[in-house]
Parts: structure tokens; sequence; C-alpha cells
């Protein structure tokens, strides 16, 4: 994690203090809520299976879809719609993906127990907690300090200790963490950016949504080759928030 100032620990509380929930034990009220987002997903996954070449997810990321809290990754104020099959606002300009996508990319990354993923873009945490779940290590960068720091502490307090966090420009990757078997984008670039592709391992999946800002947007799933040439399948049309950064 990347040093951080007073006034960024005090946002950070903020923050934190805006989305945290009581205790877990109240966590099986919520069972029925995402019995039922589970189900939609699946349709979904029907609907769309020409697109995707995904008619039904890996039973393993949808018992995860089905157990992580989403209610614990929203703020106070968007409880009541956690379970909805939409996106969700966070603060900042950035928001929590619609649960569908979530599913979509965690499923199209083809994950195993051993692997290892980067994460770009890690907004309230809830993608993190999902991989964390289903591999090795993650490895999760957020551009947006106060964001990062409540995401860790969140993380951290409802035991995702696999998941590893950084403060920092997602463009570039993080070198130091990897190499990675997949990578997952979670805000839309405007092109596929070289360092992610540099640090994803041969045999490795990119799941990216690449196009211009709040405009036409597809998601891409790239598949890196043991010659270290890439293949980029276009799959279906998104809406994600920017990548931001200085790149």
């Amino acid at each position: 994690m990347a040093s951080m100032s007073m006034s960024a620990r005090f946002l950070a509380a903020l923050v934190l203090a805006a989305i945290a929930w009581p205790a877990i034990s109240a966590e099986d009220e919520y069972a029925d809520a995402r019995r039922k987002m589970k189900e939609e997903i699946a349709a979904l996954a029907r609907e769309t299976a020409k697109e995707t070449g995904r008619p039904a997810f890996d039973a393993r990321v949808m018992a995860v879809i089905g157990s992580v809290p989403r209610h614990r990754f929203v703020p106070i104020g968007q409880v009541s719609s956690a379970y909805e099959n939409r996106p969700l606002p966070i603060g900042h300009g950035q928001t929590i993906s619609q649960p569908y996508i979530v599913a979509l990319m965690t499923d199209l990354m083809n994950l195993k127990p051993d692997r290892a993923v980067l994460e770009i873009g890690t907004g309230s945490g809830y993608q993190a907690a999902i991989l964390a779940e289903l591999v090795r290590t993650v490895c999760t960068i957020e551009i947006v300090e106060p964001l990062a720091l409540a995401a860790a502490e969140r993380l951290k307090a409802l035991g995702f200790d696999r998941v590893r966090t950084k403060i920092g420009d997602g463009y570039y990757g993080w070198e130091e963490c990897g190499p990675f078997d997949a990578i997952i984008v979670t805000a839309a670039a405007s092109h596929v950016p070289p360092p992610l592709v540099r640090q994803l391992k041969p045999g490795g999946r990119m799941v990216i949504p690449v196009g211009a800002p709040f405009l036409a947007q597809h998601l891409l799933l790239i598949e890196k080759r043991d010659d270290g040439t890439v293949q980029t399948r276009q799959l279906l049309p998104v809406a994600f928030v920017p990548l931001t950064g200085h790149h």
C-alpha cells in the first residue's frame, strides 16, 4: 500500500463509516436476495451466450456470487438495492459493477485455485472479494485514494486475506506482484495498456472494456499465446466509468 496523508486517512475513515454494516450475523437475511440475483445472472448468461460463448457460468463462480455479501460493499443508502442486477454508485464518480458483468468477467478468466490475478480498479472491493474466493492471490490497484484505503480496510475486516491492495495508476499494472495468470480491468480504457499485456503470463487471459468514455465500449477477451502474441475477441457492448491516470 502506498503511503498516505492524514487527510487521506480521514477521508477513508469517512467512506468506510458510510459503507460499513454491523454484524455478519445479519448476513442470512440476504440469502434469498442473493439466490434471486443468481437466477437473474443465469438467465442473462443464456440470453447473451451467442456474444460471449458462455451459456452458463462455472459452478464455482456462481457459488461465490451467491455467497459474497454485496451489501457490505455498497453505501448504506444503497443497501436496499445491493442485490439488484445493476451498477450502483459508490462515491467519487465510481460505481460497483452490475452483478452479471462481475460474474461474466470472472468466468471468462477461466480461474483455477492456484492462480494469481491482477485487478485494475478496486472500487469498493467487491470484485476483489469474489476473486479472492477463487484463486491463490489477488493484487488490486485503485487510483482514487479514499476508495483504495476504504476498500483495503473493508476487505481486511471481512477476512479476505488473499487480497493485496495498492494505490496507483492501474494502466502500468503491478510488476512486483506479477506476473499474472489473469488480469481484469474494471474501467474502460481507450486501448489495451501494453504494460498489462507484458505482465500477463503466456497462456493467460485479460478481460477489459475498451472504448471512448461514456460512448461506445466493448468488452474484450485477450489471450496471450505461449510465443507472446495475443489474440483478441470482442464480446458484447458495455458501459464502464473511464480508466483514469496520467498515461
